[in-house]
């Protein structure tokens, strides 16, 4: 309700010649009073006024934060974090040409993080999405803490459209890949590929969204000319690439025995039985040649004495992994022998063998 408190000023005062001034105020239960100034003839007075906080009054009303925004802010920081992390791992597995985890896929991650692909004019691709991932990420968090100058130099007022544009390059170059990953890879299987995809397109859809239809629409020409520059620098690095390097591309060989037809001498016996006893252990695959040619060294009767671990048990197809001994041995080739604690590669002569092994000839071979 409406009320007039009348306000006299001490007598003592030169103003006391003066009458009381009303002063209008709108009281009601619980609101909290405020003083401004007003015009008075030949004094400028203070009029209360109250109000219950400062939503209820334009005039007083203070910008708050939209929790809408906090979360939306949040949700962009912690995509960019996962996909920061994300291709910090493979950007370390390519520099130090380590083998990728694909939990789903055998070993399909790896050959896609070693193809041309995996490389854009000559900068490894993982670089750049950490550098992707990693503005998203700060931009997001410099925005919810209201930081004025985000990183770059990049203004708080820009910062949408400089994420907008950020996530517009994501999305078109996840979609290029994702092309790839169908044409290029066909029947492979990069669950790396798929998480980046995913979050690329959640970033860009939660900025898209956050932007609203009014701006997006005003912005629409940046995005055409961001994702066109996109396509046509990746599509120009990628020319002359090939479908994947350094793996066997579209090859399914069922698991077979080889058979051994060259009979055993007897120093190829008496090797066989001394590598056996001292532990000495042959890795190979049994589509491997040199492999085939190690084995007919022996002969068909000492090749049943060997300590020998098949790394493709169940054939091989574009992705298989080899088998938990072979990869916790670290092999990288076929054949490969692992005698007394040294690692040797590739195929030997017996009596090379006999040598690294510490095996005494009594029986010279025939």
């Amino acid at each position: 309700m409406a009320s007039f408190v009348n306000i006299s000023l001490p007598s003592s005062s030169f103003l006391s010649r003066w009458p009381p001034i009303r002063y209008h105020r709108s009281v009601s239960p619980g609101r909290v009073c405020f003083f401004n100034k007003i015009s008075h003839p030949r004094l400028l007075l203070l009029s209360l006024k109250c109000s219950k906080n400062s939503e209820s009054d334009p005039e007083t009303s203070v910008p708050q934060p939209s929790s809408a925004g906090d979360v939306t802010n949040k949700l962009r920081a912690a995509i960019g974090g996962i996909g920061f992390l994300e291709t910090a791992y493979l950007a370390y597995l390519k520099l130090t040409n380590s083998e990728a985890f694909c939990p789903i896929g055998g070993g399909t991650c790896s050959d896609v993080l070693n193809s041309d692909y995996a490389l854009l004019f000559g900068v490894p691709l993982p670089l750049i999405g950490m550098a992707a991932y990693g503005l998203v990420a700060v931009a997001a968090i410099s925005i919810q803490l209201s930081v004025e100058d985000l990183p770059l130099g990049i203004k708080k007022s820009d910062a949408r459209l400089v994420l907008l544009g950020c996530t517009t390059s994501m999305a078109a170059a996840s979609a290029y890949f994702l092309y790839i990953l169908s044409t290029k890879f066909s029947g492979s299987f990069c669950s790396y590929c798929l998480l980046s995809a995913l979050l690329s397109f959640s970033l860009f859809f939660i900025t898209v969204k956050d932007l609203g239809w009014h701006e997006m629409q005003k912005a629409m020409g940046l995005q055409l000319f961001v994702a066109s520059l996109v396509l046509i620098t990746l599509n120009t690095s990628f020319a002359g690439s090939k479908p994947i390097s350094s793996s066997l591309a579209d090859v399914e060989l069922p698991y077979y025995s080889p058979g051994i037809t060259a009979p055993s001498s007897p120093f190829a016996l008496s090797l066989a039985k001394h590598l056996r006893s001292i532990g000495a252990k042959m890795y190979g695959a049994f589509w491997c040649s040199h492999c085939l040619e190690q084995k007919e060294m022996f002969g068909r009767e000492a090749v049943k004495l060997l300590d020998y671990e098949e790394c493709f048990p169940g054939g091989y197809r574009t992705g298989t992994k080899m088998i938990k001994a072979c990869t916790d041995a670290k092999i990288e080739g076929f054949p490969t022998w692992i005698i007394n604690g040294q690692v040797v590669s590739g195929e030997m002569e017996l009596p090379e063998l006999a040598r690294v092994s510490g095996f005494n000839e009594s029986v010279q071979p025939s």
